[in-house]
């Protein structure tokens, strides 16, 4: 990679980090050229020149968070066996991550869903692709843990992520909202509850 190169990627970079803030703080719909080439002091044919249009960097944004998300909740659990295991590490990940991460900057797989679940458009199926891939990855580590015999034959994998799911975004909500600050730890002791009541 050539230093030319090498700087244009540095800076596309730079934009999708600087449009991150923008959603995390405004939402996804706030994200525009202008408004990103404004905090980086770039001019908006810069931007353009880039990330193409604004719904490209709507769509980078949403693909980053993603790829962020994975790394740090679900790449890592592989390490562990099928299984319970990496069911909860998967889990304790999540939390930990919410916890330490989206506690203060907002979750934009969750602030989106409520932001475009009345519109119709790219934006809204490109979000819930994202999600929808997320879940299902979810659900075949629910299945697994079936399958090694450690949860209940007739645990229902749509029925416990839903249930995971419901249990993240009230974390969120208790701490964003309530500003309950035992808000994670009471969320970890909802998770072991749930857990136990799946296994065999």
């Amino acid at each position: 990679m050539d230093a030319k190169t090498q700087k244009s990627e540095l800076t596309r970079a730079a934009i999708i980090g600087a449009a991150m803030d923008v959603a995390s703080a405004e939402g996804l719909e706030a994200i525009t050229l202008q408004a990103v080439a404004s905090r980086l002091g770039l001019s908006k044919s810069g931007v353009f020149s880039r990330v193409g249009s604004r719904e490209a960097l709507q769509k980078a944004v949403i693909e980053e968070y993603g790829r962020r998300f994975l790394a740090d909740v679900f790449v890592p659990a592989m390490q562990k066996p099928k299984g319970v295991a990496r069911l909860n590490d998967i889990v304790e990940r999540w939390l930990a991550r919410m916890r330490d991460v989206e506690i203060q900057t907002g979750c934009i797989y969750t602030a989106g869903a409520f932001e475009l679940d009345d519109r119709e458009g790219e934006l809204r199926d490109h979000l819930l692709a994202e999600v929808t891939r997320w879940r299902a990855a979810l659900r075949r580590t629910v299945a697994q843990s079936v399958e090694t015999g450690e949860l209940k034959g007739d645990t229902d994998p749509a029925q416990l992520v839903s249930e995971i799911n419901a249990l993240v975004i009230g974390l969120l909500h208790d701490a964003r909202f309530l500003r309950d600050p035992r808000a994670a730890d009471r969320a970890t002791l909802t998770w072991q509850r749930l857990l136990a009541s799946y296994r065999t």
